[in-house]
């Protein structure tokens, strides 16, 4: 059962870090009054291109890294001129760019379907992984689990204890009291839809290359959507996003440990059972919130400078 216990939590971070890499984006556009809902789709072009530049570079870990990364700026810049620049609605430009996203990839992604990547590699720490427990959970992990904890604390930092981030987090509250101080609203939000999109294309990058080491079409599964919800949940706060992210791992991390051992428990089940918490969680945080859900004020609103003349 111990062994059961610690194979469970030791394989959590590679779950939740996805998770967190996404959520983290999604609040970085969101302070800025930017509703994203196309966050499965970058995620799953962030997965395609992390896969195919890993192979194409002959499995050159960082250039498959930057290749997520740079499939998330590109799709996330699609997006913000979409939203920011042609002010469309961000609810149907958010779906349309999953749409478009898993089209693209499905169509262009068969000559790197299912072929297994080695991907991240759990970092040598030497004795310090031979401890007992702590070992195993702590110090034999990727590098992109110890880099998430640097990544989410700037973010923290940047939106809370930084001027940019203040004119970030006022954009989002209220662009026109913002745009009478000289912040540029158009430039500032273009700056965090692209910003949030790189995290959420690195996000998919990591889940190919380190949690399923594989391309297969629509391989997030949904793992967008949750990431949207883990924004509401965390009521856009980056630390709160990380408990989260954890807890969903968690559950992800279970399944096939539950499988592995030959536990009767209904396969269809397992696999509802992330879907079934995000359910449960957005309840929840429907009931408690008495203060306010906690979403930047201009959320989902586009922004028309008025005619000062």
């Amino acid at each position: 059962m111990v062994d059961f216990i610690v194979n469970w939590i030791a394989f959590t971070p590679v779950f939740a870090v996805p998770l967190m890499l996404a959520s983290i984006g999604l609040i970085i556009n969101e302070r800025a009054g930017v509703m994203n809902l196309g966050a499965e789709g970058i995620m799953l072009v962030g997965a395609f291109a992390g896969v195919v530049v890993y192979i194409e570079s002959g499995n050159i870990l960082a250039l498959g890294t930057l290749g997520a990364i740079a499939a998330g700026l590109v799709v996330s810049a699609l997006f913000a001129f979409m939203v920011v620049t042609m002010r469309l609605n961000q609810v149907v430009a958010g779906i349309a760019i999953v749409f478009f996203a898993s089209g693209l990839t499905g169509l262009i992604g068969n000559p790197w379907t299912e072929r297994a990547v080695e991907g991240f590699t759990k970092v040598d720490m030497g004795v310090l992984s031979t401890i007992p427990v702590l070992g195993k959970i702590v110090f034999s992990q990727d590098l992109m689990v110890y880099a998430s904890i640097p990544i989410v604390y700037f973010v923290w930092r940047f939106l809370h204890r930084s001027i940019p981030g203040m004119k970030l987090r006022a954009v989002g509250e209220n662009p026109q009291a913002a745009d009478a101080a000289g912040v540029s609203i158009d430039l500032m939000r273009f700056g965090a839809v692209v910003t949030g999109g790189a995290l959420v294309g690195l996000a998919g990058g990591y889940l190919a290359l380190a949690a399923s080491k594989i391309w297969v079409e629509d391989m997030t599964h949904g793992r967008g959507w949750i990431a949207v919800a883990l924004v509401i949940f965390a009521r856009w706060r980056p630390g709160r996003a990380v408990l989260g992210a954890l807890l969903f791992g968690g559950i992800e991390a279970l399944i096939p440990r539950i499988q592995a051992v030959g536990l009767a428990v209904p396969q269809y089940l397992l696999l509802m059972m992330p879907y079934l918490v995000t359910l449960a969680v957005l309840t929840y945080v429907g009931l408690v919130s008495r203060t306010g859900s906690g979403a930047p004020g201009a959320l989902g609103l586009p922004y028309v400078r008025e005619d000062r003349r």
